[in-house]
């Protein structure tokens, strides 16, 4: 595998899977780090009742500090700015400097720009995720996006979406497939991470593999989710298949040696290669390795 990889520095994070985990619940918060999520959301915001926010916000911090740098990737969804907690929440994330710090319900760039000052001021190394999830945002997810420099995340909101289109939730995501794929357009415009909104019906099984898979087959990178028994099931759709990692080692030596030859393309199974999919190669073949997948011998 010598000359396949890129270097370390240079490997995809995964986010395959993106559990919100209630700051006021204890309980999740210590289980938390023993589940298979690529990324854990420590959330102030809506699992959070208003006469809990004060205490959920110290366990938040706390959480945060105890855990750093381990295997999870850790973001804090805080409070919305213009909201009585916000403030608060800033301040916390701020003293605790998660990995990414989600803000919700984002409209404007002024929301983004402020936090981000606020930041730069504090000297952290936070990067901001920002919510998708209202038509506003939708339709100015570029804008929103290309305002700071620390986004680099989009992470829809599809419930509050579907509620402030007055549209419907259906089996086939047909009222919202518009926004997702404008969202995706949109990160990967900005070369940032694209996160689906969470299935609601936990009883659905097979609907939330299909939602995933959906997902997947849009760009998303991977689904937010709401509890920890759909994390094996995000895990395996947003994973790449052995297949997959096959042809992605085949297109990058068949394009090496091309390039010996003195070629700019070469030929693999009767598709055409250039240097275009040797990076996507590169970059399935590096997610690969962050989750252990068995690379191809």
């Amino acid at each position: 595998m010598a000359g396949i990889l890129p270097p370390p520095e240079l490997a995809a994070r995964p986010r395959r899977s993106a559990l919100y985990v209630p700051a006021a619940n204890e309980r999740a918060l210590g289980k938390a780090t023993s589940l298979d999520a690529d990324v854990l959301i420590v959330d102030l915001e809506d699992s959070v009742a208003p006469q809990m926010k004060a205490a959920a916000r110290d366990s938040a911090v706390a959480f945060i500090r105890k855990n750093a740098g381990g295997r999870h990737e850790i973001a804090l969804r805080v409070n919305s700015p213009v909201t009585e907690w916000g403030r608060d929440d800033l301040a916390a994330a701020i003293e605790s400097a998660p990995d990414a710090i989600l803000l919700p319900k984002v409209e404007t760039v002024e929301e983004v720009r402020s936090c981000t000052a606020l930041l730069d001021e504090a000297r952290v190394e936070s990067r901001l995720w920002l919510m998708i999830e209202s038509p506003r945002a939708v339709l100015g997810a570029l804008s929103l996006g290309e305002t700071s420099h620390r986004v680099s995340g989009l992470v829809m909101g599809t419930s509050d979406l579907v509620k402030d289109l007055r549209a419907r939730h259906t089996a086939d995501r047909s009222s919202v497939l518009t926004s997702l794929s404008l969202c995706v357009l949109a990160a990967r415009a900005l070369g940032i991470a694209a996160l689906d909104g969470v299935h609601l019906d936990l009883s659905d099984e097979a609907g939330f593999e299909a939602a995933c898979l959906q997902g997947r087959d849009l760009g998303f990178d991977g689904k937010t989710l709401i509890h920890p028994r759909t994390i094996a099931v995000a895990n395996r759709v947003f994973s790449p298949s052995s297949e997959e990692l096959l042809f992605s080692r085949r297109v990058i030596e068949a394009h090496e040696a091309a390039v010996r030859d003195g070629k700019g393309v070469a030929v693999v199974d009767g598709r055409l290669v250039e240097s275009l999919h040797v990076a996507e190669a590169r970059r399935l073949l590096a997610i690969g390795q962050r989750i252990g997948a068995p690379l191809p011998g």
